[in-house]
C-alpha cells in the first residue's frame, strides 16, 4: 500500500482568495460586478432593432441580428466589435473547451497545469484568430431599421416574420419624433433629445465604463510597476530622477490635466481617453512599488538570488516584484472606479467618444433636457458600479492586511 500524501502547504494565493470569500460583503460586491459584466456582453441579446429571426412573405429566412454583430456600420466602435466577439467566442469556444477538458480526461495522465494551460491557449488562440478576422475583414451591412421596414412591409399587405431581442431598440438609431418622450411600456426610461432609448444606452453604456476602468487600470499599473521597479532597485541618481518626474506629475491636478489635454484632441475617441487617464495615473503604483523595493532589496532571499549569480531583470521581476505587488493590487481595484468616474466626467463636459453610449452623455443630455429620468438613471448606474468596486477594493485589501487575519 501507498503512503497518503500529505496535504500540500497553502500558497499565497490560497490564502489571500480564501480570506476574501470568508468577508460576504465583499464577495456580493464581486458577484455584482460579474453581473455588470454579464449585461456588458450580453446587451445585444437583450436590446437591438434587428430581429434575430426575419421573412417577408414566402421568402428565405434571414437572421439580421447574427450579422448585424460585426457590422461596422451599426456597431461603429472597437469597443462593440470587441464584446461583440466575446459574446460570439463565448457561445462557440465555450462549448469547444468544455469539449477539449473531457477528451483530455481520457488521454493519458498529464501534468494538470499543463493540460489546463494548454486548454487555455487553445481558447485564446481561437479567439484571437476569430478577433482579428472581424478587424482585417470588415463586413458593412446595407444600414436598415427594421422596425419602420416592418412597417412599411405590412402596410403593403404582406405577411412578416420578425423575432426581435426583449428590447426592440438600438442605442444609435433614434426617432427625433419622439424625443424626449416619458416612460412608457415601449420606451421603459423614456427617450433622449435625439429620440433613442435611453434603456438601451444605459445597457450598451456598461461596456463603456467597464473597458475604460479595466483597461486605462491594466495600462497605467504596467507603467507604474515598471518604473517604481527600477526606481527602488537601482536608487541612486535613477530613483533621483524618477522621483522629480512624479512630483511634477503630482502638483498638477489630475483632472485639469485630463481636461486639458482632452480639449486639444479634435476627434476623440476611447483609445485617447485610455491614454490620457493612464498618463495622470501612473504615479500611484509607481510610488507603492518604490517603497515596497525599497524595503525588499535589503532582505536576505535577494542577497541569495545575487550570490546565485541571477541577473537583475530576473532578481526585479521574478524574486522582488511578486513579494511587492500586494498594495498594487489593492491600489489598481480602487483605480478601475475612479477611472470610471473620470471617464463619465469627461462624456458630461463632451470631451468623451460621441460613437458611444456614456453614462456620462446620458447624464449630459438629461441635464440639457430637464428629464430626471435620464439623470436619475446614469447617476444611480454609477453609483451602484463604483460603491460595488469600492467594496470589492475593501475585500482584497483586507485579505492582503495580515493584520486583519484570524
Amino acid at each position: 500500500m501507498t503512503e497518503p500524501k500529505p496535504p500540500e502547504d497553502p500558497t499565497w494565493l490560497d490564502i489571500v482568495v480564501g480570506q476574501f470569500f470568508r468577508r460576504s460583503l465583499s464577495v456580493s460586491a464581486a458577484l455584482g460586478v460579474l453581473v455588470l459584466w454579464g449585461l456588458a456582453i450580453l446587451a445585444p441579446v437583450m436590446a437591438s432593432n434587428k430581429p434575430f429571426v426575419w421573412r417577408v412573405g414566402d421568402g428565405p429566412l434571414q437572421f439580421p441580428w447574427f450579422k448585424s454583430l460585426f457590422d461596422q456600420i451599426f456597431f461603429e466602435n472597437g469597443v462593440d466589435l470587441f464584446f461583440n466577439t466575446l459574446l460570439v467566442a463565448l457561445v462557440v469556444v465555450g462549448p469547444a473547451v468544455f469539449l477539449l477538458w473531457r477528451r483530455s480526461a481520457s488521454l493519458p495522465r498529464r501534468p494538470r497545469t499543463l493540460r489546463r494551460g494548454w486548454i487555455a491557449g487553445a481558447a485564446v488562440g481561437i479567439w484571437l484568430v476569430f478577433l482579428g478576422g472581424v478587424m482585417a475583414f470588415p463586413y458593412q451591412a446595407p444600414k436598415e431599421v427594421y422596425p419602420l421596414l416592418e412597417k412599411s412591409v405590412r402596410a403593403t399587405g404582406q405577411e412578416v416574420l420578425a423575432i426581435y431581442p426583449p428590447i426592440p431598440h438600438s442605442f444609435r438609431d433614434g426617432d427625433i419624433g419622439r424625443a424626449l418622450q416619458p416612460s412608457s411600456s415601449d420606451h421603459w426610461l423614456g427617450t433622449d433629445s435625439s429620440g433613442r432609448d435611453v434603456l438601451t444606452r444605459l445597457l450598451f453604456g456598461t461596456r463603456v465604463s467597464l473597458t475604460v476602468g479595466v483597461f486605462a487600470v491594466a495600462l497605467y499599473v504596467t507603467l507604474g510597476v515598471i518604473i517604481g521597479a527600477l526606481a527602488g532597485y537601482f536608487g541612486g541618481w535613477v530613483d533621483l530622477v524618477i522621483q522629480r518626474v512624479i512630483e511634477v506629475v503630482i502638483c498638477v491636478p489630475s483632472l485639469f490635466l485630463v481636461l486639458s489635454v482632452a480639449s486639444f484632441l479634435t476627434e476623440r475617441s476611447i483609445f485617447h481617453i485610455l491614454f490620457i487617464i493612464a498618463a495622470v495615473s501612473w504615479t500611484g503604483p509607481a510610488r507603492l512599488v518604490r517603497a515596497e523595493f525599497l524595503r525588499l532589496r535589503e532582505l536576505d532571499f535577494v542577497a541569495a538570488a545575487r550570490a546565485a549569480g541571477f541577473s537583475q531583470p530576473v532578481i526585479i521581476f521574478q524574486e522582488i516584484l511578486p513579494n511587492a505587488l500586494g498594495p498594487v493590487l489593492v491600489s489598481a481595484t480602487f483605480g478601475v472606479a475612479s477611472a470610471i468616474l473620470v471617464e463619465s466626467t469627461m462624456s458630461f463636459l463632451g470631451l468623451g467618444d460621441a460613437t458611444l453610449p456614456s453614462w456620462g452623455q446620458i447624464l449630459n443630455n438629461g441635464r440639457s433636457s430637464g428629464v430626471w429620468t435620464m439623470i436619475l438613471a446614469p447617476g444611480s448606474a454609477i453609483f451602484v458600479t463604483v460603491s460595488l468596486l469600492n467594496l470589492v477594493g475593501e475585500g482584497v485589501r483586507d485579505a492582503l492586511d495580515p493584520k486583519l487575519r484570524k
